[in-house]
């Protein structure tokens, strides 16, 4: 009997646990449907939150899609339109001009009107919302130029805002050719903003229309070489406006401009041109293409064979053939052999274990050519531990038998070390220096 009742206690005192258990339960969930009331939202919507998350993604429309690419571009050009209506127009500059020029604040610092704080939000009540970016507190500051009672040129103040709005409206006109909405701009794309913008620079009137094709190529291939080392294919519009390419393209709209200007500038008529002429001299045999021997040509003719070689083995041929663009990345990066751009695209080149690093043995492939082009020249072999042990004391890399890319972006003589190895000339150059030197000094005290 004690056994009965104690398993009857047992019991019992489970379904009372269970209960208890349960009544828990029940207040927990009265007590969140009171505390969801007294804070004003239903149970219901508050578990909606939990379980429905808002769409924040949206696929690009394809290819086939038409209306919805329609939607998207005419929705991006409506933006894109009310974004230029927010930019100061001309006769707005012009009015901010003459309320800055009437309310400087004298004295005057030489010939140059200053303003300071006071006067500077004064202006900015006056100009209206549009101007509200450009008169705070932080753009004053920007501009300080060590005046003693704290103010700024206005002068700076106007080149600023008027350097803002050109940004403003490149960035619109280039975000215009944007066919993704994503923010960059394909090699497509640059090509129909290059074409489109020829009208508009005075001095590419005298460019045949025939030519157009080849200039248009040979200026984008400038941004994809220097915006795009890792040939995606694509240039970011804001890397587009933070180098001074278009400043240089722009640069063209000037009537007069001087022609020791023109020939230093890449998109230049007279640099274009020249290029073009320089591929079709190359093209000895006129079929539109460049072999490794009619490559060898180039510059002053003193590119190793073996240089040359890798070349043709690392960029793009077509049935071992160059063509135009692979042309102008290899004018771009020889042209430009202390740029970071072109190191990696010559480093790419030497690596010829492409295992990061230059070794004694890549260094002594490359210098073995300049050797044999030494002895053909009648000159004395220069040895190459000399040669090499200079190296190593020029790019002094981390690792003391390895030059890494990296090491060559650091040590700052990367461009002189890759002309060492690839070209007679650049050697002959580096191992005469000292006497070249000179005999610039020898004609400088002359003069």
């Amino acid at each position: 009997m004690e056994l009965k009742a104690l398993l009857s206690n047992i019991a019992e005192s489970s379904r009372g646990t269970k209960d208890a258990a349960e009544n828990e339960k029940e207040e927990e969930k009265n007590f969140e449907i009171f505390y969801r009331e007294w804070k004003g939202s239903k149970a219901e919507d508050n578990d909606t939150t939990y379980k429905v998350i808002p769409k924040f993604y949206f696929k690009l429309p394809k290819e086939d899609e038409i209306l919805p690419r329609k939607l998207r571009e005419e929705t991006r050009a409506l933006f894109l339109q009310r974004r230029s209506r927010q930019l100061l127009d001309n006769n707005e500059l012009k009015a901010l001009w003459v309320l800055l020029d009437k309310n400087h604040s004298p004295p005057l610092a030489g010939d140059e009107q200053l303003i300071n704080y006071e006067d500077f939000k004064q202006v900015g009540k006056l100009v209206g919302p549009k101007c509200a970016p450009y008169f705070t507190a932080v753009v004053f500051a920007k501009l300080q130029q060590g005046d003693l009672r704290g103010r700024i040129s206005i002068i700076t103040l106007f080149n600023y805002v008027m350097r803002k709005v050109w940004l403003h409206q490149t960035r619109i006109g280039l975000s215009l050719y944007d066919v993704t909405g994503q923010g960059y701009l394909r090699e497509s794309d640059l090509e129909n903003y290059i074409l489109e913008l020829i009208p508009t620079l005075p001095q590419l009137e005298g460019l045949e229309k025939s030519f157009h094709s080849f200039y248009v190529c040979t200026a984008v291939r400038k941004f994809l070489f220097f915006l795009d080392p890792l040939r995606t294919g694509r240039v970011r519009i804001q890397d587009i406006l933070a180098c001074s390419f278009l400043d240089d393209l722009l640069e063209l709209r000037d009537e007069d401009l001087p022609k020791d200007l023109q020939e230093a500038n890449w998109f230049s008529a007279p640099s274009a041109l020249k290029v073009y002429g320089q591929y079709l001299n190359l093209d000895r045999d006129h079929n539109g293409m460049l072999n490794k021997e009619e490559l060898s040509g180039y510059g002053t003719g003193t590119l190793t064979g073996v240089f040359l070689e890798r070349v043709f083995q690392e960029c793009l041929t077509y049935e071992g053939e160059m063509d135009y663009k692979t042309y102008l990345d290899f004018v771009l990066a020889l042209e430009n052999r202390h740029e970071p751009q072109s190191l990696h695209y010559l480093f790419r080149i030497l690596d010829i274990k492409n295992c990061g690093y230059l070794d004694t043995f890549c260094l002594n492939y490359f210098f073995r050519a300049i050797q044999e082009q030494m002895t053909k020249h009648g000159q004395e072999r220069v040895s190459f531990e000399d040669v090499k042990d200079e190296i190593f004391d020029m790019v002094k890399p981390a690792d003391a038998c390895k030059i890494t890319l990296q090491d060559l972006l650091s040590c700052g003589q990367g461009d002189t070390m890759i002309s060492i190895l690839i070209e007679f000339h650049g050697f002959w150059a580096y191992e005469n220096r000292e006497a070249m030197a000179a005999d610039t000094s020898d004609e400088s005290s002359h003069v």
